[in-house]
């Protein structure tokens, strides 16, 4: 379901845009650089948090860290991961599989400025074995996401 309702998003957003699946998850930066062929900044990592009872979606590079100094001076307090079964409720999307497309309910969404690092990130599309390949700009502007500089950008390719 939840893979559907992201091409259904994009078929009426972007229908230029489409889901790829890989045969294998791509659930981790490692496995999903490793399946595309691309670097692992390249991932867009979709973090579902919580500040008090805001709740909302933060897309930032594979291999960008939550700074929490900077995260709480932009979200206006600490934040909090949520938890797997709030997850999907939620988005309706899996963890491994959580994006900004096609969520089940609308969610307050923010990428980090790590994205603007690459001309195309690929970010989840519903499934842990399905991305899109898009600009971060295009990515931003399609859920009418806010930039925000809450990220130390690492060069690892671990998750």
């Amino acid at each position: 379901m939840s893979i559907d309702s992201v091409r259904q998003f994009f078929a009426a957003n972007a229908p230029d845009i489409a889901v790829t699946e890989a045969p294998a998850s791509t659930a981790t930066v490692a496995l999903a650089a490793a399946a595309f062929g691309v670097a692992p900044g390249q991932i867009a990592k979709t973090l579902s948090l919580r500040v008090g009872e805001t709740v909302f979606l933060l897309v930032t590079g594979g291999t960008a860290r939550l700074n929490n100094g900077k995260a709480k001076a932009a979200f206006g307090g600490k934040t909090r991961m949520l938890g797997a079964h709030e997850v999907e409720a939620l988005t309706g999307h899996p963890v491994g599989g959580v994006c900004p497309f096609g969520l089940a309910r609308p969610l307050p969404v923010y990428c980090d400025l790590s994205l603007q690092s690459f001309e195309e990130v690929l970010p989840a599309a519903g499934s842990p074995n399905s991305v899109v390949r898009i600009s971060p700009s295009r990515l931003a502007d399609l859920v009418g996401a806010t930039w925000v500089d809450v990220c130390e950008h690492g060069t690892s390719g671990s998750n």
